[in-house]
């Protein structure tokens, strides 16, 4: 990835352009030190003088429109900074609306908020004031003993973060809460900016570098110092990179801080950056008077099959990796988005959407889009893509919607790929409004909501759904703000934690393993369902890759077939080969080939993948391919378990034991049940211990209600302890105990069982 970097037309401006912003019509409109505003088309030409100022600018913002078709009447209007110390709202057709005096001293810089409602504004003169879409003064937030420079909004718009001498604040406009403030470099800070998607602050000071941190002010990269004074840093709308404008440079960076790319061109000093709202295009603010456009190229996806590379804003090269053959693709408008996988290429431009099978790129199946395209995601069946208009939309590979999943507070321009995943049967996405963490799931047939929201005590950070098997089947995967990974199952809603120190997890594609970055260390789980069985099991199904390290923040970008993609955190892309051995046996149990399966584990004779055939094995109820894994591990215990399971004669007896070993004694006593064997599920409470439980059923059906008093009382003369229940204490009084009678009638439930219609030892 890099930034195609051009230069505007010299003489368009005469003097320093302070600011430079992008509208939701892919127009950039220019302030400048020669006193006007100017237009730019999305080409970088000139389009016109806008207006005539008698003023002199430093900072000016679009209100903020999600989209198009959200404009409405008094939102086509901009914001400018003046060096008197006013701030002027303009419309878009160079009217002045109003004009207020804001500072003593000059207004350095000024935001919206996200919601449009407030303009923060601050100055020379060290203050920060909150006003409101007219104009009028709401609150002094701030009084510092030095200008502040810039100030940007949080997510929340319930945030401010400025920067004042060599520090950075954060603080809220309620005045009760806590700020955070760290010193952030050297020298004075210029620009800072907070990206409301992954709310990682980046900042750029007169010590020549620019910095990340996290919402706390921690320290996430630190830049080698350049040659000039970084004058200006902006996040792109999707929070995945940035960029880092200074005298005559412009650099591409990723959200983790190292470069993609940087580009030298004869500007000055780039005063202010601004994105289009599709993430694809830059504007720089130049101090000799030209304007800096970039537009990202270069940009590389890959699914293990096939590569594909956008060589321009209206090309891309895709080329089959095995056969190596090259195939070119125009387009008739500029790329927005492009995803690749699942056989599948899908490629957005800002008017339609190209969806290619990828054994077939002559015929794509073209539709027309409502709206910029912001994010694409790909499962085997279909594809979904997210507007800031119509909010999640999902369709066919052959173009036909699906249907359109909304709930109330959904705000579209908030989320990124890590806040929504999708399967096919099943759409999660991260509730932002909703405090702690809520995950709303929805059908993918008709996009209804799938039970009631998940939640978490804890800000969850990113979710991933499982893409093999059915709704049964399906987990979802989620990290929170202490790094901690959990899974649960969709259906169930059992909750269960995975790991810790964990970067980035992602499933694989085909089948059920998920990889995970645990202590900066890629991890497999093999079998990863197994964690609501036996979590003994759970480890030896785990492989870790010890013999590479790969440092702080790695990301998992792809895991296919048998090799895993990570971003290390310097974004060096590595590709790391994992065991095929797994592949071949889920394969083999997806055919019902369990003997062959087992031969398979003998051939190979590795530990894991012997407990990943006995997981496997119990989840499907194969009891015997079990029995042979178990004694491959000896795990003793677990083999003793499955041969006293295989001598129960009834499958409904043998389905409740699987169902205890799965850790679910209440399924397990409702199979008995409604299968009639009411002795069993009463012996089970007495073997688990639920004593009362045992009892209620005993009173209930009217039968071996004497059976569960002996045992208790068995069990208390065994511990040497007192009756201290009062219900048994009273009916030990009422019933009469005759230990020959009562096992006597124990060996008349068991030879009914056996007898049942149907009943048979497990061959």
């Amino acid at each position: 990835m890099r930034l195609d970097v051009k230069t505007s037309a010299s003489g368009v401006h005469t003097d320093l352009v302070g600011a430079v912003g992008w509208n939701v019509w892919g127009e950039a409109f220019s302030v400048s030190d020669d006193q006007t505003v100017r237009k730019w088309n999305g080409g970088g030409e000139p389009e016109g003088q806008v207006a005539q100022v008698d003023a002199y600018f430093t900072d000016m913002m679009w209100y903020p429109v999600s989209s198009k078709k959200n404009q409405a009447g008094g939102t086509d209007v901009f914001a400018i900074a003046c060096t008197d110390g006013s701030f002027k709202i303009m419309t878009r057709q160079g009217r002045l609306e109003r004009s207020v005096d804001a500072h003593r001293g000059a207004c350095i810089a000024l935001r919206w908020s996200f919601d449009g409602t407030a303009l923060a504004t601050a100055g020379e003169d060290g203050q920060v004031k909150i006003w409101s879409r007219n104009g009028m003064l709401r609150s002094t937030l701030v009084q510092c003993e030095s200008p502040v420079y810039c100030v940007v909004w949080g997510w929340d718009s319930d945030q401010l973060c400025y920067c004042s001498g060599s520090f950075v604040t954060i603080c809220s406009i309620q005045s009760s809460a806590k700020q955070i403030t760290w010193k952030a470099h050297d020298g004075v800070v210029l620009k800072v900016d907070w990206s409301p998607i992954n709310h990682m602050v980046v900042t750029g000071g007169e010590d020549c570098k620019y910095k990340v941190w996290d919402g706390f002010g921690r320290l996430l990269y630190q830049s080698a110092p350049f040659e000039h004074v970084v004058t200006s840093v902006a996040w792109c709308p999707s929070g995945e990179v940035f960029a880092v404008g200074s005298f005559d440079s412009l650099q591409l960076c990723d959200r983790m801080g190292w470069a993609y790319s940087k580009s030298h061109q004869k500007s000055g000093s780039v005063m202010s950056i601004s994105w289009t709202a599709d993430g694809t295009q830059l504007a720089g603010a130049g101090g000799n008077g030209t304007l800096v456009f970039g537009q990202v190229v270069d940009l590389s996806l890959e699914d293990g099959h096939m590569r594909c590379c956008l060589e321009d804003d209206k090309r891309m090269v895709v080329q089959d990796i095995l056969s190596e053959t090259t195939d070119e693709l125009e387009f008739r408008d500029k790329v927005v988005k492009t995803s690749l996988g699942f056989g599948h290429l899908v490629v957005c431009t800002s008017t339609q959407c190209h969806v290619y099978g990828t054994s077939h790129l002559n015929t794509p199946h073209i539709f027309d889009l409502k709206d910029t395209v912001t994010m694409i995601l790909q499962c085997a069946r279909h594809f979904l893509i997210m507007d800031n208009a119509s909010g999640i939309q999902l369709y066919t590979y052959e173009g036909r919607q699906l249907c359109n999943p909304r709930f109330q507070g959904l705000r579209t321009e908030l989320l990124n790929p890590q806040m929504v995943s999708l399967s096919t049967d099943v759409v999660a996405v991260l509730d932002q409004q909703a405090s702690g963490g809520v995950v709303r799931l929805f059908d993918t047939a008709q996009g209804r909501p799938v039970g009631e929201p998940l939640s978490h005590n804890l800000e969850v950070t990113e979710i991933s759904l499982s893409q093999a098997g059915g709704t049964a089947e399906r987990q979802l995967s989620f990290i929170d703000r202490n790094r901690d990974l959990y899974i649960v199952s969709v259906a169930k809603r059992t909750v269960a934690k995975l790991g810790s120190m964990v970067d980035s997890a992602f499933w694989h594609d085909t089948t059920g393993m998920l990889s995970a970055m645990v202590d900066q260390k890629l991890t497999l789980w093999y079998y990863p369902n197994e964690i609501y069985g036996d979590k003994q099991l759970l480890l030896k199904t785990k492989y870790t890759k010890t013999e590479v390290d790969f440092g702080k923040a790695a990301k998992i970008v792809l895991f296919t077939n048998s090799k895993c993609l990570v971003r290390r955190g310097d974004g060096a892309l590595v590709t790391v080969a994992t065991s095929p051995y797994p592949l071949m046996l889920y394969a083999l149990l997806g055919a019902g080939e369990w003997d062959k399966a087992t031969r398979l584990c003998r051939f190979i004779r590795d530990p894991s993948i012997w407990a990943t055939l006995a997981a496997l094995a119990m989840a499907a109820k194969e009891l015997n391919c079990a029995e042979v894994a178990f004694a491959a591990i000896e795990e003793v215990d677990k083999l003793q378990f499955v041969l006293k399971v295989k001598q129960i004669p009834t499958e409904e007896g043998r389905s409740a034991e699987l169902a205890l070993y799965r850790r679910k004694p209440d399924e397990a006593e409702s199979i008995l049940i409604q299968a009639g064997l009411v002795y069993r599920a009463i012996k089970m409470n007495i073997k688990l211990f639920r004593w009362d439980r045992a009892l209620d059923l005993a009173l209930q059906y009217k039968q071996h209600v004497d059976t569960v008093l002996w045992y208790r009382r068995e069990y208390l003369r065994a511990a040497a302890g007192e009756e201290s229940n009062k219900r048994f204490k009273d009916l030990t009084d009422e019933t009469p105990l005759d230990e020959k009678s009562i096992k006597e009638n124990i060996s008349n439930e068991k030879v009914k069982e056996a007898q049942r219609p149907g009943a048979k030892r497990y061959i």
